[in-house]
Parts: structure tokens; C-alpha cells; sequence
């Protein structure tokens, strides 16, 4: 499982980076810069939970700063990785119990959250791409098995 999670974070960074990048290049600002940076400070939050750290200053949904997303992304896969890497086969079952940011409780197994982790990564970038290819771009392949045909090799090679 550890394996299969990393390279979802590869995935999700590889997929960032061209969404980013696109952001960077046609110079769209507002939503879909809004939509990258929460997805980027959710990551965080969850990743301080599941850390049991106190959750970032970063409001959810605050306006996003193109010129922050990057180094954010960046940040944000070298932690989720470096954490994977620690884990055991069987902490993924390890159940955690947390408030959201409206601070509701929930308790969730460690495999759920990763889970969610990265299908919110796509949800939103699924978003990005649709305000992007409305104002004109032309958007790169972010599909999870284009990815892995192309990369799999170079995620087997880091590991």
C-alpha cells in the first residue's frame, strides 16, 4: 500500500506542476488560482492531522496567490511522501480522530484520508481545467493512466 500511495502522490505532484504551470503561462487569475490554493492548503491541513501537528494559518478558502503555488506544491509532496515513507503496512488502518474546520469531529482510517487527499486533488483540478479550457488554453492530459504509461518507470526508480 505504500508503494501504491507514493506513487499517487507522484501522480498528484506531476499533475499539479502542469496545472500550475498552465496558471503560470496563460496568466489566468481569481477562481481557478482560488480552487489550486485550497487544494494545496487542504493538503497541508490534512497532513498536519494525520501528523498530529495544529492546523496551518491558512484559511481554506482564502484568495490564492499564483506566485505562492509552486513552491507550495513542492512542499506539499515532500512531506506527504517522506510521511508515507514512515508508515508501517498496518498504520494505514490507524483510525484518527480529528475536527474539520468547522470543527465538527469524525475519526477516519489513515487509507480513507489519503484517499481523499488525492481524489480532491483531482476534483479540483478537474475544475481549474474546465475555467482554463474556457478561456481558451489548451490543457495537457492529467488522466491518472496516461500518467502511469508514461511514468511509471521514473516513480519505480525513486522509490
Amino acid at each position: 500500500m505504500k508503494a501504491h500511495f507514493t506513487c499517487l502522490f507522484h501522480y498528484d505532484n506531476f499533475c499539479n506542476k502542469l496545472i500550475i504551470d498552465l496558471l503560470l503561462s496563460t496568466g489566468l487569475t481569481g477562481k481557478p488560482v482560488d480552487l489550486m490554493s485550497h487544494t494545496l492548503v487542504a493538503q497541508q491541513i490534512w497532513l498536519s492531522r494525520c501528523l498530529f501537528r495544529p492546523s496551518p494559518t491558512a484559511e481554506l478558502w482564502a484568495p490564492g496567490k499564483i506566485e505562492n503555488l509552486t513552491a507550495a506544491n513542492n512542499k506539499n509532496f515532500q512531506e506527504w511522501v517522506t510521511y508515507i515513507d514512515t508508515l508501517q503496512p498496518a498504520d494505514f488502518d490507524t483510525v484518527f480522530n480529528y475536527k474539520n474546520t468547522k470543527g465538527i469531529p469524525f475519526s477516519d482510517p489513515l487509507v480513507d484520508i489519503i484517499t481523499h487527499v488525492i481524489n480532491h486533488g483531482t476534483h479540483h483540478r478537474a475544475q481549474i481545467g474546465q475555467l482554463l479550457k474556457a478561456a481558451g488554453a489548451e490543457l495537457p492530459s492529467t488522466d491518472y493512466i496516461h500518467y502511469i504509461r508514461n511514468h511509471k518507470t521514473s516513480i519505480l526508480s525513486t522509490q
